[in-house]
């Protein structure tokens, strides 16, 4: 997509996400380009380019700048990728998979958000995205296999329909802990019928409610 130039991007991208080691260069142009504020309803006090998460209603929020970049970064997304989204929420982070892969596929659970989301992710130009409404923790089954997994949301163990949906050779990004506390991000490689599991960072999420999340 092409964006107006975004000052306030552009500076959340150099005081909050470059300094703090995010090198991946197409990671930092897309969320240097997106605006942020576009993923908040109109009257919201919370600033949206602030070094912290946002709530957006319905007990969810928009991810820390930093940890959206974290995230997408650890993807290693070269363009051609079929990504699937677990928790829409905003559409924030839809927007930045969107811009770095061939395709999105979002699942959210709540009705509400997933229309806001469209709606704005509409406006802004996206067409390489397609939404459903469901239990996130159960993925997209009919769209199997996905190269890259991305959720956002606390899981009590990585769920087994999301390791079954991930290609060989894909990548499942994924926080896993108590909902009540912190979590710690795990980054999932398949590598045929063995899933190769990495520690990365500790990290703070909204739990994922359904058959295979809390």
């Amino acid at each position: 997509m092409i964006h107006q130039r975004n000052d306030r991007a552009e500076e959340m991208v150099r005081s909050q996400i470059r300094t703090r080691g995010i090198k991946d260069g197409r990671v930092l142009a897309a969320m240097a380009s997106i605006p942020r504020h576009e993923f908040l309803q109109k009257g919201e006090a919370a600033e949206p380019y602030g070094d912290y998460p946002v709530a957006i209603g319905c007990g969810q929020t928009i991810s820390q700048p930093y940890m959206v970049a974290y995230m997408t970064e650890k993807l290693d997304l070269e363009g051609a990728e079929k990504v699937l989204e677990i928790g829409t929420g905003s559409g924030y982070q839809t927007a930045v998979l969107a811009e770095l892969c061939r395709s999105v596929y979002s699942v959210e659970r709540i009705s509400t958000l997933l229309r806001r989301a469209k709606t704005t992710l509409g406006k802004l130009g996206y067409a390489n995205i397609h939404f459903r409404v469901g239990d996130g923790s159960l993925g997209w089954v009919e769209e199997a296999p996905f190269d890259r997994i991305l959720v956002t949301a606390a899981v009590p163990a990585v769920p087994a329909a999301l390791n079954e949906q991930l290609a060989d050779g894909g990548l499942l990004v994924v926080p896993v802990g108590d909902y009540r506390g912190y979590q710690l991000l795990k980054v999932v490689r398949r590598r045929g019928a063995r899933f190769i599991t990495q520690d990365t960072i500790g990290c703070r999420f909204v739990p994922l409610l359904g058959k295979q999340g809390f």
